[in-house]
């Protein structure tokens, strides 16, 4: 608190705030990296900021120690309170001010954490871990695809279907995943409800015999199952029929040979092929089953295909959706579920076709069951000639006529059956 010559801090500019002077402050600046903030810069910008400097000493010159002695003690605090906001105040605006240089101080690339970098998302797979919601989503997404791939099975000819298949096989797991998950919620499977007669008749009755399977002349037992899917009858019967040859000397010379056809070879035992024209010959099988499989517009073509490859006596087997069949309401249904007139106009086209027919079965809530049967040469000739004394042949023939034609205008997938296709969601 002495007053000497020669010191006065208001307009030296060879003192800086710090006690130091900018000479020295630059030397040690240039050691420095570029990156680093110097004081000199934060005193800068303090003094910039709002054009203020820094506060000033008291001029006002003191005799001695007598009148130091005699100030007030509340002059003396508030000089106290004074010195504390001064240095508040400077502080805070070299804090904002080392904040505005940073901001514009460049920083090297080596300095960059390249873990801040943003990494490319992960791929949901069949092994990630989904959250519920996402499995919602995804439940969503496959049942629309699904809905999306049975449409187009159904509205498009058998031709049409294998030529999709062929240019997107995905399109085939797909559909047969979301299959799965319908007949699931299903009462009963059309395939194991077949799988089961297949067995019941096979083994209470003798092949050949009334109420037993049909085979040929050597008893050989030839199944053709269109539109397979994934082959399960063939794989659940040839199962069964090792376990037999094994356990039972009855069926040790047992032949049963099963042709799975459809638009893809999911497994060994499916062979790829459009159902209105199969690799077999003429009359060499005796079971034709269609599980849920008149799928296309064209499935009148199937069911030719089926009377061409079936011998005398061989057997149609057939399962499909009861939403399909219009003669009665569903109501009606219910209540009387195993009247026969639900498909009877299925029933006379297939007639139409040269079958007979054997029973309907729709005692089953989702889906119909009906067989028929390839009449030998000799009961042919006997039914035509009862049309024959009736006058009815020429009316039987021009109703067939009268069927191709309206096949022709209107393909049958539009109004014999009508197409499955599910709810838009």
């Amino acid at each position: 608190m002495f007053n000497v010559d020669g010191w006065n801090l208001k307009n030296d500019k060879n003192i800086a705030l710090g006690g130091v002077s900018e000479k020295k402050k630059n030397k040690k600046s240039k050691n420095k990296s570029k990156s680093e903030i110097s004081e000199t810069q934060i005193n800068d910008a303090v003094n910039n900021d709002n054009g203020s400097k820094p506060p000033k000493k008291d001029q006002t010159k003191v005799k001695g120690n007598q009148n130091d002695s005699k100030q007030p003690k509340n002059e003396k605090k508030r000089k106290n309170t004074d010195e504390v906001e001064n240095k508040e105040s400077i502080t805070n605006k070299r804090s904002k001010s080392l904040a505005k240089v940073a901001s514009n101080t460049t920083i090297p690339k080596a300095s960059i954490d390249l873990s801040t970098k943003s990494q490319p998302p992960i791929p949901i797979t069949s092994q990630t871990k989904l959250t519920p919601l996402q499995q919602k989503m995804m439940s969503k997404l496959s049942g629309s695809r699904f809905r999306w791939i049975n449409e187009q099975l159904y509205t498009i000819t058998s031709e049409e279907a294998l030529k999709l298949i062929k240019e997107q096989p995905s399109l085939f797991d797909e559909y047969h995943q979301g299959f799965k998950s319908q007949v699931s919620n299903w009462p009963e499977n059309p395939v194991q409800v077949f799988v089961d007669q297949f067995k019941n008749r096979l083994l209470t009755r003798n092949i050949n015999a009334p109420g037993g399977l049909p085979g040929n002349k050597d008893k050989t037992i030839v199944v053709a199952d269109m539109g397979c899917g994934e082959a399960q009858f063939s794989q659940d019967i040839n199962k069964f029929i090792k376990q037999q040859k094994k356990n039972n000397k009855k069926f040790k010379n047992l032949k049963i040979e099963i042709n799975s056809f459809d638009l893809k070879k999911q497994n060994e035992f499916i062979t790829v092929a459009d159902i209105k024209n199969v690799p077999m010959e003429n009359e060499s099988c005796s079971i034709v089953i269609f599980c849920l499989a008149l799928m296309g517009t064209n499935f009148i073509d199937f069911i030719k295909e089926a009377y061409r490859i079936l011998q005398p006596r061989g057997e149609l087997w057939i399962a499909e959706i009861k939403s399909r069949f219009s003669e009665k309401p569903e109501e009606q249904q219910q209540q009387d579920p195993q009247d026969s007139k639900v498909g009877s106009e299925f029933v006379d086209a297939l007639k139409l076709c040269g079958f007979f027919h054997k029973s309907t079965d729709n005692s089953n809530k989702m889906f119909t069951r009906f067989e028929f049967f390839k009449p030998p040469q000799d009961i042919i000739d006997e039914r035509n000639a009862k049309l024959q004394r009736k006058k009815k042949f020429i009316e039987n023939e021009t109703e067939k006529e009268k069927f191709e034609n309206k096949r022709e205008l209107k393909p049958e997938g539009e109004w014999l059956l009508k197409p499955c296709i599910y709810k838009r969601r």
